[in-house]
């Protein structure tokens, strides 16, 4: 399905909103990405040529993705944090023709345009400043009857750059018109695992620069339902939002519920969340203690699934199977998984390794980087591929993560993986996030630092500290428990819930 489907049959039907702000029908989605898609036909771009976006949450997304995709175009989303430099790179290695830019960005788009190649058609919607085209009056010119060819694009969304610079993720086009059943959808997905259809309403409350929001977001929009869009996250206006606009569903990442949890338990019992069916969580792991507290609070409808931007599959389990096996990301929903040594040979079940997903559908690759496209597959198996993540798989097939590989702490010869301790020390009432990483020590190899932001509210003072580190050797080995703790104000956290520790534990690292 695609806007055009809805568009004749629910035209009036709301198909994206912001939380407080305007929204568009499916008829109005559908016409605007027409005349959209007509403008860059115009234009000269062909099939597997790229456009991209640089916009705050906003209602733009939904038209400028139909757009492309109803014309055979890649569409890559910028993180709207990013630098001119740092956006000049995506431009460049995307290879996008067109920049389409909100005037709420507009410091970052007066910096990137210089920036630009010469032949790179830059349009703005909300207003307009020197060197760009205002879109509404472009949009204006062009018809709203669909083009005779559509063929289906893609996303090629980048990776959050935690390890290195952001990589595109590229899959090859199909060739299949956009409303061929046959082509690749989103919704086959989201439908396999959840119980949306048209009526349902989905809340976004991180950026839909991230591959999770992005998608998902497409997907219930493939279906027929409502997307609502918040303008940025925020706690209390996440749980307004859901009793304003009757949500059925909704995505958080476990910072997020950790940010719920430890509001004033009486501003949460002011809002109405009646309606949710399902909450799902995913992009980081979450700590068994949260979870609990969540299905506590909210009851069995606290859903996670695991995966990655790169899409190499996909594991799910429903909330009455996680309290069967507290911690586990669940079942793949795609192909078969791997547990692999370092030497890529098959571990046995409850043995720990590099995870590896075996595929089912169309390979990925790393844009313009060969190298980190080879390094993701497994040496003898070519259609295994991995996102370096570790972890452990039970009797049944359930999945359990470690870490991420390239975090893994080695101290004395033994393995000590990060996320196990910060899974720990989030549960300490005075410390609101927390980051665990391995430094260079002469003896041991690496020692184990921690750096806690403290809780609303709580100072951080050497009490604090000594209070953090007693829970810890309450529930952890001694060897994990952290030999250094500091505080800092904020943690460097991205929108999407990712920790950007190499930037963190960079900043100790001799020069």
């Amino acid at each position: 399905m695609y806007p055009g489907t809805h568009a004749r049959t629910h035209p009036d039907r709301i198909a994206v909103r912001m939380s407080r702000g305007p929204g568009l029908t499916y008829r109005e989605l559908d016409e605007r990405s027409v005349r959209l898609a007509r403008e860059l036909r115009a234009r000269g771009l062909k099939v597997g040529d790229g456009i991209a976006i640089l916009a705050e949450n906003h209602v733009r997304f939904f038209e400028v993705y139909w757009a492309a995709v109803r014309s055979g175009l890649y569409v890559t989303a910028i993180n709207r944090h990013s630098t001119p430099d740092e956006a000049a790179y995506i431009m460049a290695d995307s290879g996008a023709r067109v920049l389409i830019c909100s005037h709420g960005l507009q410091e970052t788009v007066v910096g990137l345009l210089p920036l630009l190649d010469a032949d790179v058609h830059r349009l703005m919607f909300d207003g307009v400043v020197d060197g760009v085209e205002h879109y509404e009056d472009v949009l204006a010119q062009q018809s709203p009857e669909p083009l005779d060819d559509e063929p289906r694009g893609q996303l090629m969304l980048y990776s959050s750059g935690t390890t290195g610079r952001p990589k595109g993720v590229k899959r090859a086009l199909t060739g299949l018109q956009v409303d061929d059943p046959a082509a690749p959808h989103n919704s086959n997905l989201l439908c396999s695992i959840t119980s949306m259809d048209g009526d349902s309403v989905y809340l976004v409350p991180g950026p839909l620069y991230h591959a999770a929001a992005f998608n998902w977001s497409i997907a219930v929009q493939e279906i027929g339902g409502t997307v609502v869009v918040m303008s940025k996250w925020d706690p209390e206006e996440f749980l307004a939002s859901v009793e304003r606009h009757r949500v059925t569903h909704t995505q958080l990442v476990p910072t997020m519920m950790v940010r719920l949890l430890k509001m004033d338990p009486e501003i949460r019992a002011r809002h109405d969340l009646s309606s949710l069916e399902a909450l799902l969580h995913s992009a980081a792991p979450c700590p068994v203690g949260v979870k609990l507290e969540m299905l506590d609070w909210l009851g069995p409808i606290v859903d996670e699934y695991y995966t990655g931007t790169e899409g190499l599959g996909v594991t799910f389990v429903a909330a009455p199977d996680w309290e069967a096996r507290p911690g586990t990301v669940g079942r793949s929903v795609t192909g078969p998984i791997h547990i692999c040594d370092d030497d890529g040979r098959e571990l046995a079940v409850g043995e720990v390794g590099t995870v590896y997903f075996e595929r089912t559908g169309a390979p990925f690759s790393y844009h313009n980087d060969e190298t980190k496209t080879a390094d993701a597959r497994h040496p003898d198996h070519p259609t295994w591929s991995t996102i370096g993540d570790v972890g452990r798989l039970d009797p049944d097939g359930y999945l359990y993560l470690t870490d991420r590989k390239a975090f893994m702490i080695i101290a004395g010869g033994v393995n000590i993986y990060p996320a196990e301790i910060e899974n720990r020390l989030i549960m300490h009432p005075g410390v609101a996030d927390v980051a665990v990483f391995g430094l260079p020590d002469a003896d041991m190899g690496e020692y184990v630092h921690a750096v806690v932001q403290p809780a609303p509210g709580t100072e951080a003072t050497p009490e604090l500290a000594d209070d953090i580190l007693a829970f810890a050797r309450e529930h952890l080995s001694r060897f994990k428990v952290p030999r250094i703790l500091e505080f800092r104000d904020e943690l460097p956290r991205l929108e999407s819930g990712k920790l950007r520790k190499d930037l963190l534990r960079a900043e100790y690292l001799p020069c």
